[in-house]
């Protein structure tokens, strides 16, 4: 079993390489910190998933970003710039894709193979009730819209392919670190809950959102 993993390096990534190793698995792991893996840079991402050889049984997206140019997310609409929104869409949505973009050449056609992005439960609109973080939420509304086309073409050629967005939590990371007070979960047990999740999807529920307990989360 060989997985890969883009934001090795971060909490929930390296988690993630971890959970993975300890069940027996092979990982190729990739990160701006440890490899100057950098989402932010189209031709970078290209080039180095080009290189890559073999296939993997699971591809996750686990990078990505909850403010680029400012200290926090947007709380009203006077805070909105053309700046911020661009920074979190091209780490949140855009790098992202251009890894998925690769998926159809790096998961086996003929058997079972994953792929999935770390999302937020934020990201839905239907479940948005308090309004807020505009840039964030939006970049990864984007971010799941992409999964699910992703999901319809990938299944025209890879008929046991798994491709879905992925909800982990609030995970005890540098990420969350300027918001205490809430309960949050270790890195390692939200990766290995995500591990779970999707050991139990099969190719009908590619496309979908899922929390880390496995529940369907609302567009």
């Amino acid at each position: 079993m060989r997985a890969l993993v883009i934001g090795g390096s971060g909490g929930i990534g390296a988690a993630v390489a971890q959970q993975w190793r300890g069940r027996g698995g092979e990982v190729v792991g990739l990160s701006r910190a440890r490899d100057g893996f950098d989402l932010l840079q189209p031709d970078l991402v290209e080039a180095r998933l080009t290189a890559l050889d073999g296939v993997f049984d699971m591809i996750i997206v686990a990078s990505g970003a909850l403010v680029s140019t400012r200290s926090a997310p947007e709380k009203a609409l006077r805070d909105l710039s053309a700046e911020e929104m661009a920074a979190q869409f091209a780490i949140n949505a855009i790098g992202p894709a251009l890894v998925m973009k690769h998926a159809p050449r790096l998961l086996a056609r003929r058997r079972r193979g994953v792929f999935a992005a770390l999302s937020a439960r934020v990201g839905s609109i239907a479940d948005n009730r308090a309004g807020g973080w505009y840039s964030y939420r939006a970049s990864k509304a984007a971010l799941n819209q992409l999964i699910k086309t992703g999901a319809i073409e990938l299944a025209r050629t890879h008929r046991e392919a798994v491709c879905v967005a992925l909800h982990p939590g609030t995970v005890e990371t540098a990420f969350t670190a300027h918001y205490p007070g809430r309960q949050k979960l270790s890195p390692q047990e939200s990766a290995a809950r995500l591990l779970d999740v999707l050991d139990g999807l099969g190719p009908q529920e590619s496309g979908g959102f899922f929390d880390y307990a496995g529940a369907a989360v609302e567009w």
